[in-house]
C-alpha cells in the first residue's frame, strides 16, 4: 500500500532551494560597460552602458550544485523600455524586454529561465542589437521545476517565489504568474508560504496519457495550497488549477493564473476577445485592439495577431461549479499588464447576477478552482477549436450526442408569434408538404416547432386539454415531419404569488429565486429555484404531457435564470449558481430521457452544452441585414462552439418582404452557423413564400448543411470589434466553400487571397461555382468578387 501511494503521489520530489544572489559589479566588465553609483541598489552600485557602439557587457560567474533549469531574476534600472540579452556559457542568447523602472536609480525586476551546468557557469548580460540595455543592479538564481509539454513548450515554476513562467517554443509568453484563493482570508502562492515542493504522477483520462504536476505549499498559520498542472503526450496545451486544503478551505474566488506580464510576438493587428457569458439581451462578442483592451469577460479569451494569426487562448473547461471570469488589460501593442483567470465571476451586465458568487465546498476540507486551459498556436482559430474540443472532453455530455441529420425546419416565433392556432400550424405543414417539397434534411424530414403561445392550442392552459397539440403532432407525422414544442422550465411569467405550480400543491412564491430577500426578475420573467420540488414537479408534469403528445423536439428557453446566484437554494448542498444550473438541467434531461432533439435558446454559452444537442448562437434575430449582422457577430467569434454542441443555430430565418439580397444574406447566416430553421408565416401567401420556394430548395446550398453535418464555418478574419466578419469558409470533402456577406449600403469589391482561406495560392481552380446564381468561373492566386449592397455570395471551389 505504501509503495502504491508513493508511486502515485511522489514520482519526483524537489524541495525549495535557497536562492543565490550576485551583484552585477562582481562580474567582469568589457567594452564600454562601467560601474555607476546607485543609492537604491544593493551594494549602492550598478553596471551601466551595456550594449551600445562599444558593445559593453558584464560577465558574471555563478556556481550551482546541480545541473538543470534555473529561474534568473534580473534587477535593473531604466528610464525607458529597453532589452537585455542573457547568454549562459557563451551559448544562445535570450532577449528580455525590460519595462521602464521609473528612473536610472529606481530598481525593478524581470525574470527568465535558463539551463546551467553543475559547477561553474558564466552569465553574460549585454545588448546585441546596437542599442543600450538597462543598467543592472544584481541577479538572483533559484532552481526551478521545469515541466515540459508538447513540442518544445515549457512551464518553469520558481519554488522560491511561488510564481511560474510559460514558454511556447522559444517564446516566453507568460511571466511571473501566480495563484490566489479567497476564503475567510486571502491566500497567494507568492506570499507567506515558506515551503514549496514538487511531485508528479502519471495519469490517463479523456485527454490521453499524461502527467499531473503538483506544487505543494505550506506556511505557518496558512491553509495548504497546491498549484496543479496537467500535461499530456502529444498535446501542445496544458491545464492548471489551484486547491486550498484544510478546515475552512471553502472559497468564493480562486485564480490559478494571475499575472501582470504577458507578452506576445509583436504583430500587425493584435486583438483581445471579450466573450459574453450567455446569448441574452442582444449581447455581442468584441475583438478589441489589444492596446485598448480593458475588460472582464466570461470563461475564455483569445489574445492574437489577426495578421499572422498567432494566438494565445486561455479559459475554463469546467462549468458545473464556478462561473469563470477572464480579466484582460492591454499594455501597449503586444503585451498585457493584467491577465487573471478566476472562478467566482459575477456581474449584473455579463452574468446577470445581483449578488456575489456563492461559496464552493462549504463545510469541506479541500476546495478546487475551475480547470484552466492554456494554448498557443500558429492560428488562433485552430486554438479556439482545440479549446472547444477540450471543453467537451473535460465535461462529457449528460445527454447523448445527436446522430441524425442536421436539423432543418420551421419555428412559429419568427412571424406567427401570439397568433398561433391549430389551423395556422397545420397550414404551415401543408406549405412544406405541398409547395416546398425539396426543403428536407438528410433524413428527408423537417422539424415543425411551436414556440411560445403553443398553449393557444391547449384548452384550459397547462393543466387543460392537450388534444389539439396531439392532433398537430399526428398531422406532422402524417406528412413525414417531426413536431417540436417550446418551454422555459425555470421561469414564472405570471408572477402570481398565490398561484399553484402546475403538477404540484406548492404556491409559486415558495420556489422563486431570491437575492437579498427579494424575488429576481430577468427578461420580464421571475426566476425559479432549479432545486425546489415545485420547480421539479412542474418540469416532470409538463414534459410528461409533451411526451404523451408525441413531440420529438423541444426548444428550452431562458435557461440562464437557473444559473443565477441566490441567497440560498432549497437543496442545501447547493451554494453556487452553476451548481443549481447543473441540478436543474440534469433533472430536465432525466425527464426528457432522450426522447427529443433538445434545443437551447437563451442560455449560458458553455455550461449548457452537456444537456442539449443544439443551441442558438445569439439572441432573437428576424429578417433585415442588421439582424443578420448581429447574428454573425456571434458566429464570427463563437463558431468554435460547434465542437461542444452537436449544432449551433442562427435562429429562425425570416424572409418577410425584405429585398431578395437581404434574404440571401439571412439564408447564408443559417448556412454558415449550422442549421436551417425558417420562420415566416407560411399559412398565408406573400413575398416570403416565393422566396422560400427559391432559397429553401436550392440543393447546392442545402447540401452544405447536409454534407457538412451542420458544422459552422470558420471566420476568415477576427479583427472586426463587435461587428461581424464578412468572410467565412469551410472544407467539405473536395470542396472549399467561401461565403462573402456585404453588410454595407453600397456595393463592395473583394480581392481574396486564396492562401488566406486555406487554398494553394499557386494552383488554378477551374471549377468555382457561385451557388445563388449558378455562375461558374476560375481562380488562381486570388478571387476577385463584387458583392452588391446588403447581399451575399457563396462560392464552392473544387480542389
Amino acid at each position: 500500500m505504501k509503495n502504491t501511494l508513493f508511486t502515485f503521489l511522489c514520482l519526483l520530489l524537489v524541495s525549495t532551494a535557497f536562492p543565490q544572489t550576485y551583484e552585477a559589479e562582481s562580474g567582469t566588465l568589457s567594452g564600454g560597460a562601467n560601474i555607476q553609483s546607485c543609492s537604491s541598489c544593493s551594494g549602492s552600485n550598478q553596471v551601466g552602458y551595456l550594449g551600445g557602439p562599444t558593445n559593453g557587457m558584464v560577465s558574471i560567474p555563478v556556481s550551482v550544485n546541480v545541473a538543470g533549469n534555473y529561474t534568473l531574476t534580473i534587477y535593473y534600472c531604466t528610464a525607458d523600455p529597453r532589452t537585455i540579452f542573457v547568454t549562459p556559457n557563451n551559448g544562445v542568447y535570450t532577449g528580455i524586454n525590460c519595462a521602464a523602472s521609473g528612473g536610472w536609480t529606481t530598481v525593478d525586476s524581470t525574470t527568465t529561465d535558463l539551463a546551467l551546468n553543475a559547477g561553474n557557469n558564466i552569465i553574460r548580460l549585454d545588448n546585441g542589437q546596437g542599442g543600450y540595455g538597462p543598467n543592472i543592479d544584481k541577479i538572483k538564481l533559484q532552481q526551478s521545476v521545469t515541466i515540459s509539454f508538447g513540442s518544445g513548450n515549457s512551464i518553469f515554476y520558481n519554488l522560491s517565489t511561488g510564481t511560474y513562467n510559460v514558454s511556447f517554443g522559444n517564446k516566453q509568453l507568460i511571466k511571473d504568474a501566480y495563484a490566489v484563493c479567497n476564503s475567510d482570508a486571502a491566500y497567494s502562492s507568492y506570499t507567506g508560504y515558506t515551503s514549496r515542493s514538487y511531485s508528479s504522477a502519471s495519469i490517463t483520462d479523456a485527454f490521453g496519457n499524461g502527467t499531473k504536476h503538483i506544487i505543494t505549499m505550506n506556511g505557518s498559520g496558512l491553509l495548504q495550497m497546491q498549484q496543479v498542472f496537467y500535461t499530456y503526450s502529444g498535446k501542445d496545451y496544458f491545464f492548471t488549477e489551484v486547491l486550498l486544503n484544510g478546515n475552512g478551505s471553502n472559497c468564493y474566488r480562486m485564480s490559478p493564473l494571475t499575472t501582470a506580464k504577458v507578452t506576445l510576438p509583436a504583430g500587425g493587428d493584435m486583438r483581445a476577445l471579450n466573450v459574453p457569458f450567455d446569448n441574452d439581451a442582444w449581447v455581442r462578442y468584441n475583438a478589441l485592439s489589444m492596446a485598448s483592451a480593458n475588460f472582464t469577460g466570461a470563461e475564455v479569451t483569445g489574445i492574437y495577431d489577426n495578421t499572422s494569426r498567432n494566438g494565445l487562448i486561455v479559459g475554463s473547461v469546467e462549468h458545473t461549479t464556478w462561473k469563470t471570469g477572464v480579466t484582460v488589460t492591454g499594455n501597449g501593442a503586444s503585451s498585457l499588464s493584467n491577465l487573471t483567470v478566476f472562478g467566482g465571476f459575477t456581474s449584473a451586465t455579463v452574468t446577470r447576477d445581483g449578488r456575489g458568487h456563492g461559496w464552493v465546498n462549504v463545510g469541506g476540507t479541500s476546495c478546487k478552482s475551475p480547470k484552466i486551459f492554456v494554448d498557443y498556436e500558429s492560428d488562433w482559430r485552430t486554438a479556439f477549436e482545440t479549446y472547444g474540443s477540450a471543453t467537451a472532453l473535460a465535461e462529457p455530455r449528460y445527454v447523448s450526442s445527436w446522430t441524425h441529420g442536421t436539423p432543418f425546419g420551421w419555428n412559429s416565433w419568427g412571424a406567427v408569434q401570439s397568433n398561433l392556432t391549430l389551423a395556422k400550424a397545420t397550414s404551415v405543414v401543408d406549405f412544406f408538404a405541398n409547395n416546398c417539397t425539396t426543403f428536407r434534411n438528410s433524413d428527408n424530414t423537417l422539424y415543425i416547432d411551436l414556440d411560445s403561445y403553443w398553449d393557444n392550442l391547449a384548452s384550459g392552459g397547462w393543466t387543460g386539454d392537450f388534444s389539439q397539440l396531439t392532433t398537430f403532432v399526428n398531422y406532422c407525422k402524417s406528412k413525414g415531419f417531426k413536431a417540436g414544442i417550446y418551454w422555459a422550465p425555470f421561469v414564472d411569467w405570471g408572477k402570481n404569488a398565490g398561484g399553484t405550480v402546475e403538477g404540484t400543491s406548492y404556491q409559486y412564491q415558495s420556489c422563486w429565486t431570491k437575492v437579498n430577500g427579494s424575488p429576481v426578475d430577468l427578461d420580464g420573467a421571475r426566476a425559479m429555484d432549479p432545486t425546489h420540488p415545485a420547480t421539479k414537479g412542474r418540469i416532470a408534469y409538463l414534459i410528461g404531457k409533451f411526451k404523451a403528445c408525441g413531440f420529438e423536439m423541444i426548444k428550452l428557453d431562458f435557461l440562464a435564470h437557473a444559473s443565477l446566484e441566490a441567497d440560498s437554494y432549497y437543496d442545501n448542498t447547493i451554494h453556487t449558481g452553476m451548481e443549481a444550473f447543473r441540478k436543474g438541467m440534469e433533472y430536465v434531461s432525466d425527464q426528457l430521457a432522450g426522447t427529443m432533439l433538445t434545443y437551447a435558446a437563451i442560455s449560458p454559452n458553455l455550461a449548457t452544452a452537456r444537456y442539449v444537442n443544439m443551441r442558438r448562437i445569439a439572441c432573437d434575430a428576424y429578417k433585415d441585414i442588421s439582424e443578420t449582422g448581429y447574428t454573425l457577430n456571434s458566429t464570427t467569434y463563437g463558431w468554435w462552439q460547434k465542437n461542444i454542441y452537436n449544432y449551433i443555430d442562427a435562429d429562425h430565418l425570416v424572409f418577410s418582404t425584405e429585398p431578395l439580397a437581404e434574404n440571401r444574406a439571412r439564408m447564408t447566416s443559417g448556412i454558415v452557423t449550422g442549421t436551417l430553421i425558417t420562420g415566416d408565416d407560411y399559412s398565408t401567401t406573400g413575398a416570403w413564400t416565393t422566396t422560400a420556394q427559391s432559397l429553401l430548395q436550392n440543393q447546392d446550398l442545402l447540401n452544405i448543411s447536409r454534407n457538412g453535418n451542420g458544422k459552422a464555418f470558420q471566420p476568415v478574419e477576427g479583427n472586426t470589434g463587435d461587428q461581424p466578419n464578412e468572410l467565412f469558409t469551410t472544407t467539405i470533402g473536395n470542396y472549399q466553400y467561401l461565403a462573402i456577406i456585404n453588410f454595407g449600403s453600397a456595393a463592395k469589391t473583394y480581392t481574396i487571397n486564396l492562401a488566406r482561406i486555406g487554398l494553394n495560392p499557386t494552383a488554378t481552380y477551374s471549377a468555382v461555382k457561385e451557388l445563388f446564381t449558378g455562375v461558374t468561373s476560375t481562380a488562381s492566386g486570388s478571387l476577385n468578387v463584387t458583392v452588391p449592397a446588403s447581399d451575399t455570395k457563396i462560392y464552392r471551389i473544387t480542389f
